[in-house]
């Protein structure tokens, strides 16, 4: 996010105009101001919170109970003895970021949804799907806990912001079908936009823990860079122990040549890389192709998200998805494309799918 609000002023400032986007620049100057401005507002006082930096916090998740209509906390049960069945053999992992600085949240969080609730619900019987948000709003959260499909099979891990220490960030949903032995956050402490990385323990194949992390890293090359010290903390926890395997995934901002290595920096594997994927290639950007026209013309497209993995999970597939989902009012997408888009896409991010089984030990 602040490295597209960078971007975007720095394009101001350079008078790098085209005489028909003139008035483009000054409208995306003006949000993305607002959208800096409200977020320092919002970063909560270190005495005022639960949390230690770069230590776990634990939290609650959610189930829709019908009877009460309403989420009901539930506490991680801790216990890999309690799987649940189903036949699940195998993990689909999703993970979009959905653009909070752009106007119409909940219209464009309705359509995400949509999408997402297509794509899950081709899945097989034997597949259970984990959906990570990244750069979610409490207006988001609202929509998610609206949804009837997400009500009936999903556990949400937040239905407010008071696990963030500002005013977006990163949200989980967990398929019902499995059982969550460990909820918790990890605020870091090296960084200057209030990130986290978030970890869901889960019971797959046979009474195997399997840790998956939602995180959204620091953005812009500020010096010296976070992404490389967050990154240590993930990897902390994924590599525990007392988990089989883990999967992170999210938006990784990477942008700089170090980023391309942090997973080899760290024992990991990128999913994207393992099944032949190339670097600098159309095949692998996640984002810039739905960016505003000048944004892509000027810094082009990169692949700032990805899905890292360790330990002993297999990884089956990996996919993008969310290209030209768009508003469908027609004064909602004339509002986004005055903007300076091509199309009124509801989001600058692809998303992007790993699937996962449990390997025979």
């Amino acid at each position: 996010m602040f490295r597209k609000a960078s971007k975007h002023l720095s394009l101001v400032r350079r008078n790098l105009y085209h005489p028909t986007r003139t008035c483009h620049f000054f409208i995306m100057d003006e949000l993305i101001q607002k959208a800096i401005k409200e977020t320092q507002e919002s970063v909560k006082p270190m005495d005022s919170v639960k949390w230690k930096p770069d230590e776990p916090h634990p939290q609650s998740y959610f189930a829709y109970d019908s009877d009460k209509q309403a989420w009901q906390p539930m506490e991680a049960s801790g216990n890999t003895q309690n799987e649940s069945g189903f036949g699940i053999t195998q993990l689909a992992l999703y993970s979009w970021n959905v653009d909070f600085m752009l106007p119409l949240a909940k219209e464009r969080m309705d359509i995400a949804l949509a999408h997402l609730e297509g794509l899950t619900s081709k899945l097989p019987p034997t597949t259970a799907a984990v959906i990570y948000l990244q750069e979610s709003i409490a207006q988001d959260l609202t929509t998610v806990g609206e949804k009837p499909w997400i009500r009936e099979k999903y556990y949400v891990t937040d239905i407010d912001d008071s696990n963030w220490a500002a005013r977006y960030g990163t949200t989980t949903l967990v398929d019902r079908r499995l059982d969550i032995t460990n909820c918790f956050r990890v605020h870091y402490a090296k960084t200057r936009m209030q990130r986290d990385a978030f970890f869901v323990d889960i019971v797959l194949g046979g009474g195997k823990t399997v840790r998956l992390c939602n995180t959204h890293l620091e953005s812009l090359a500020f010096e010296p860079p976070f992404r490389p010290p967050q990154m240590q903390v993930v990897v902390k926890y994924m590599h525990d122990e007392n988990v089989f395997g883990a999967v992170a995934a999210g938006d990784f901002n990477a942008i700089q040549p170090f980023d391309r290595t942090l997973h080899e920096d760290n024992g990991l594997k990128d999913a994207y890389l393992e099944l032949g994927g190339k670097e600098d290639s159309e095949e692998g950007y996640t984002w810039g192709q739905q960016a505003t026209t000048t944004l892509r013309e000027r810094f082009g497209c990169s692949r700032m998200d990805k899905v890292y993995f360790a330990g002993r999970v297999k990884l089956l597939s990996f996919e993008r998805f969310g290209r030209d989902v768009e508003l469908s009012d027609p004064a909602q997408r004339e509002r986004v494309v005055s903007l300076g888009f091509e199309k009124p896409w509801i989001t600058d991010h692809l998303g992007v799918v790993a699937h996962f089984r449990v390997e025979d030990p």
